[in-house]
């Protein structure tokens, strides 16, 4: 990752909503729950390798050819990591939705 201010970003603020869930819960094994959630989380938005799912839903199974990397892709100082697919955005809805639901179900009881 060239650019890893997101990631910092990101951390820092999975920090403050750990520091939250422990001062409300007063429950260590929530904390730690919390910190698990978050990592998976984060991982799952800013470390899959962008210009292969920067493709078509139904070209995800095939490998990458050297003709739709290009010389381009290679020296081009930021990826276009958030291009709009209705289909992937769908489906990030429908995952991180259902696991956020059983995170605060399980921080709440």
């Amino acid at each position: 990752m060239a650019n890893d201010g997101p990631l910092r970003t990101s951390l820092v603020w999975l920090a403050v909503i750990i520091l939250i869930v422990g001062i409300s819960t007063y429950s260590f094994k929530k904390m730690m729950v919390t910190y698990f959630v978050g990592m998976l989380g984060i991982a799952g938005v800013l470390l899959p390798d962008w210009d292969y799912f920067d493709r078509d839903v139904s070209e995800w199974c095939q490998p990458i050819t050297v003709e739709e990397i290009g010389p381009n892709a290679v020296q081009r100082p930021e990826s276009h990591r958030f291009r709009f697919y209705p289909v992937r955005t769908v489906i990030y809805a429908t995952v991180y939705g259902f696991g956020l639901y059983k995170w605060w179900t399980y921080i709440t009881h």
